[in-house]
């Protein structure tokens, strides 16, 4: 019987009977047995994002507090509608499944497009799959511990003329957005070097390209922290050009 180890190593190499020569691994597959594939790779991200639910409905009172802390100490959020605290607290299970979820999310899509890729191209796959949810983590840590308590009390202390009755659902989704968006940022070091490893992009390219990625960046920004004040947009921008140009560092070592 094969091991996890055993089945990995075939799909680094293409397979355990693919002949040195070839380039590209698996067997050629019809269309319905590719949907057949993804199907079955469907139902076990499913799966995983139904255990993480579940994980995160029975920790949900946890982190729905977590959630709270950025807004600072007495900040309580109102409820408008009947059932808006019980979607709510499921809107953060959800978002706390598929972050549990994220490794399995990222080897099932690379397993499903394996068969299409080189050996060089598997092996890169393979070697970064650890650290897509390290650096996934590390954006959503950033997000929390440096973006929301500036962003979220400045947009709520903007000014006293009016008294603040924000939605619990408004406040959360604008959290679990910045969270999402700002982890999905982090792994922009992790696809330069991917591109680069199979030669799609080069180190003098990206360094060519940094006018434009400062350009990008603060759009991005803009994005990521809907805030008027250019302060929030230029403490979410610098990370993000510093991930730029750590992705050329990596490229250097593709």
């Amino acid at each position: 019987m094969s091991t996890v180890a055993d089945k990995v190593k075939d799909w680094v190499n293409g397979g355990p009977d693919t002949e040195e020569g070839e380039d590209f691994g698996g067997p050629e597959l019809t269309i319905v047995e590719h949907l057949q594939e993804l199907r079955q790779r469907l139902t076990i991200c499913a799966f995983a994002l139904v255990i993480g639910t579940v994980i995160g409905l029975i920790f949900s009172d946890t982190i729905f507090h977590l959630l709270l802390l950025p807004a600072g100490p007495g900040f309580k959020g109102y409820a408008i509608e009947m059932t808006e605290m019980f979607t709510t607290y499921f809107k953060v299970a959800i978002m706390t499944g598929a972050a549990i979820a994220m490794p399995v999310f990222v080897y099932e899509v690379f397993g499903f497009v394996g068969p299409g890729l080189t050996r060089k191209e598997r092996r890169v796959v393979i070697t970064l799959l650890p650290l897509v949810s390290t650096f996934f983590i590390f954006g959503m840590l950033f997000g929390y511990f440096v973006v929301l308590p500036f962003a979220v009390r400045y947009l709520l202390h903007f000014s006293d003329i009016a008294i603040d009755a924000i939605r619990i659902s408004n406040y959360i989704g604008f959290v679990t957005t910045v969270e999402m968006w700002l982890g999905l940022a982090f792994e922009t070091p992790l696809i330069i070097y991917m591109l680069a490893k199979v030669h799609l992009v080069d180190v003098k390219r990206l360094a060519s390209y940094r006018k434009y990625a400062i350009l990008a960046v603060f759009i991005i920004a803009a994005a990521i922290t809907p805030t008027p004040d250019p302060f929030n947009q230029t403490l979410v921008a610098i990370p993000l050009y510093l991930l730029y140009e750590l992705g050329i560092l990596f490229a250097r070592f593709a």
